[in-house]
């Protein structure tokens, strides 16, 4: 698989982009090809760690994160993400198990399943959702922050699914298969 643009490191990629790939570099231990296909443009990038960050601080837990993010690549078709952020989960925690069911937009607890369903009418919907959407998270036990840092998650996590497909992103993590097309 060739990328349709060009995977930078430190060393070619534009200026601006060379400390955000560092921060990148010093979280991961590497350089995921993802952010080396973003690089391309710094204001992109730099968007896109924010928003990592953010949301990495944010009062959704990281294991949901993994959860709604392979949820929605497995949804968008976006192997790379999915791989990534099946890895991701397990590092964290999440069994495989876990993760698979999550990957479906399943889970063992009410709370998750509403969110990850939540999730996916999202994408599905293309953000067109009804009230009963919403107030189903709520009688679920999320807060209205909550539900809007879960919106955030789907957001993001298709800015990077979009990458990786149409950028054709060579995927640098354990493969993870897609499911059946829905």
């Amino acid at each position: 698989m060739t990328a349709r643009v060009p995977l930078h490191d430190r060393t070619s990629a534009p200026i601006d982009s060379k400390a955000v790939l560092d921060q990148i570099q010093g979280a991961f231990g590497a350089t995921p090809n993802m952010f080396r296909a973003v690089a391309n443009s710094p204001a992109a990038l730099t968007s896109m760690w924010a928003a990592f960050g953010a949301l990495g601080h944010g009062r959704i837990p990281a294991v949901l994160g993994e959860k709604i993010a392979v949820a929605v690549a497995d949804r968008n078709r976006c192997e790379y993400c999915l791989a990534a952020h099946t890895a991701l989960g397990k590092k964290a925690g999440v069994s495989g198990h876990d993760m698979a069911e999550a990957q479906a937009g399943r889970a063992a607890d009410a709370k998750t399943a509403a969110a990850l369903g939540f999730a996916l009418k999202l994408v599905e919907q293309r953000g067109r959702i009804a009230d009963a959407e919403v107030q189903a998270l709520r009688t679920a036990g999320f807060d209205d922050g909550e539900i809007v840092e879960i919106l955030a998650h789907v957001a993001l996590n298709l800015f990077t699914n979009y990458v990786s497909v149409a950028f054709n992103v060579p995927v640098d993590f354990p493969g993870v298969k897609l499911l059946a097309a829905a």
